[in-house]
């Protein structure tokens, strides 16, 4: 039954012929904030997500040793000052079941749980162009209609696993890890292989290797990783982080990872290699991305910067591994230090020195197939209880590909990005009106909810326009879209990052209809900070390249 939408402007409402005036698809940390701002203002709004409670990302990843990268005190939302001052983060990075505790009680304490309904999955959304509304059919039988959708599915919530034959046989347990069982998993006595050796195997293998009889790896390709450096945060460290969270929040604001940490001034030629190294050894040891982050600009632009780096963490991984034929297979090859993603580990590459741990080279002797009691290798056969798929994500245009989106003329969104995303700001798409992506592609991939807030604290000013000025439509000129684009490539130019093989640049050969080694500009490359320029600039001049009626 349709219910009335919020009015903003001077007129008596009339009943609205649809049943929301927003739908927000997602109730991780972007939906959750979305919802928020809509309710502060009156909005008929509610939150659908597939999920059985609210957390997104954090509900559905709970395998062991599953926890953010961010510091804990900088990936809490800044928008309360009374959450900041009432929640206490026990770890200087949050574990899951913290984090998953932290959004639930966001929730409550702002009292969203009633706008939110669990359980829905949305097979497909069509726009209405004679009505201006958005119709969507979820997995429960209902149609839901909408002025505006607004989308936090995630972007890396789209598991991929990997083309090899036989997968169904296996008779044991076998899941991708952002299916890990939520139930507790005793690995006690139990053979396990991991295949894959990106960020969430990384932070898996060392937990796993604590408890299973014996853990298998297979490593297609190497990854570089640095320590996590965590520790608990006390009561007094967590009086000091909530007396200066506008500092915190500032320095977010201005880093182009928007974390705490910023890039050093200071030239990398401009410091004699004895000093480099020694710098290099301080941020070693300190938590976080550091490391990565506070370090000379130059490793992330000039190859001889880059490599020299490369080398004094390949020398560190030495130091910590004590079979120096393993050492070398886990050291990367094929790219440079930093120019992918970075993961943070905790003892990972100290589990390699475990009787109980194997790495095995899958470039050497790649995986055949899966077989009933585990798998073949072109020289070996292997026999495992539990088979865990640490394979990846279908990065920013998974989520939206397992909806069938259509817009004006019924195009299908995903036909329309089979060659690569194109967006406006990463948050809109021309010729599919009155729909807002959160975490989409082309956004600047930074410190997920320090971007989300400035996504969302950009979209209710949109929306608000289109109420106050009495309009049905809003919908980015394509011009405006391929400005965006342009600027989107350019971002890329004197980076290192283009001779990655990452989902920031979309390279990967087990996603269906992607061309492998075909760049798909996944991210806005230059940063937080600068994305943010542009979207004050986009907003200024009302809203400039979106044509409203």
């Amino acid at each position: 039954m349709a219910s009335t939408a919020r009015q903003l402007d001077s007129h008596s409402p009339e009943p609205a012929p649809y049943d929301h005036e927003v739908i927000v698809i997602g109730a991780g940390v972007s939906g959750i904030y979305q919802i928020k701002r809509l309710v502060d203002l009156g909005v008929n709004a509610i939150v659908l997500d597939a999920n059985a409670g609210v957390g997104g990302t954090w509900w559905n990843n709970r395998y062991p040793g599953a926890r953010f990268d961010s510091e804990s005190y900088t990936y809490g939302y800044s928008f309360s000052k009374e959450i900041l001052n009432e929640w206490h983060w026990t770890e200087r990075f949050s574990p899951q079941p913290e984090t998953l505790r932290y959004l639930n009680f966001v929730v409550d304490k702002l009292d969203l749980r009633k706008y939110m309904q669990f359980n829905c999955r949305v097979e497909s959304m069509v726009f209405d162009e004679t009505a201006n509304i958005w119709r969507l059919k979820v997995n429960d039988g209902r149609t839901l209609t909408a002025r505006v959708v607004i989308t936090g599915i995630g972007p890396l919530e789209t598991p991929t696993l990997p083309k090899i034959p036989g997968m169904q046989d296996f008779k044991g347990l076998s899941f991708h890890t952002r299916d890990w069982p939520h139930e507790p998993l005793d690995l006690t006595g139990k053979r396990v292989a991991i295949i894959g050796t990106g960020a969430t195997s990384i932070q898996i293998i060392p937990r796993v290797a604590e408890q299973a009889a014996h853990l298998t790896v297979f490593q297609r390709r190497a990854n570089w990783a640095a320590p996590l450096n965590n520790g608990p945060i006390s009561n007094e460290e967590m009086a000091s982080i909530r007396a200066r969270y506008d500092e915190i929040f500032a320095a977010c604001a201005r880093s182009p990872g928007a974390f705490e940490h910023e890039p050093d001034k200071r030239s990398f030629y401009d410091v004699s290699p004895e000093e480099r190294k020694a710098f290099w050894d301080k941020l070693y040891d300190e938590p976080g991305f550091s490391i990565w982050l506070s370090n000379f600009p130059e490793i992330f632009m000039d190859e001889k910067a880059n490599a020299e780096f490369s080398a004094y963490i390949a020398d560190r991984i030495r130091q910590r591994v004590k079979d120096p034929v393993v050492a070398e297979k886990l050291i990367p090859k094929d790219h440079g230090f930093g120019v992918q993603r970075l993961p943070l580990e905790t003892g990972y590459f100290e589990a390699y020195n475990r009787d109980n741990v194997e790495l095995v080279d899958a470039k050497e002797t790649p995986i055949q197939c899966i077989t009933e009691k585990g798998l073949r290798t072109t020289n070996r056969e292997f026999e495992f209880d539990i088979i865990v798929y640490a394979t990846g994500f279908n990065a920013f245009t998974g989520s939206y590909e397992h909806i069938d989106i259509r817009g004006v003329g019924g195009r299908q969104l995903k036909d329309v990005w089979a060659d690569g995303p194109v967006t406006y700001l990463g948050m809109l798409v021309h010729g599919f009106p009155n729909m807002i992506m959160l975490g989409g592609p082309q956004i600047a991939a930074a410190n997920f909810p320090r971007g989300s807030e400035v996504a969302i604290d950009w979209n209710v000013p949109l929306l608000q326009h289109l109420w106050q000025k009495g309009h049905t439509r809003f919908d980015v000129t394509e011009q405006a879209q391929q400005d965006w684009f342009e600027a989107v490539k350019k971002s890329y130019e004197g980076l290192l990052i283009n001779k990655a093989q990452s989902w920031i640049t979309g390279y990967n050969s087990n996603l269906e209809g992607h061309e492998y080694g075909k760049t798909r500009y996944n991210i806005f490359a230059t940063g937080g900070a600068e994305y943010a320029k542009h979207l004050q600039e986009a907003a200024s001049g009302n809203y400039h390249g979106i044509r409203f009626t």
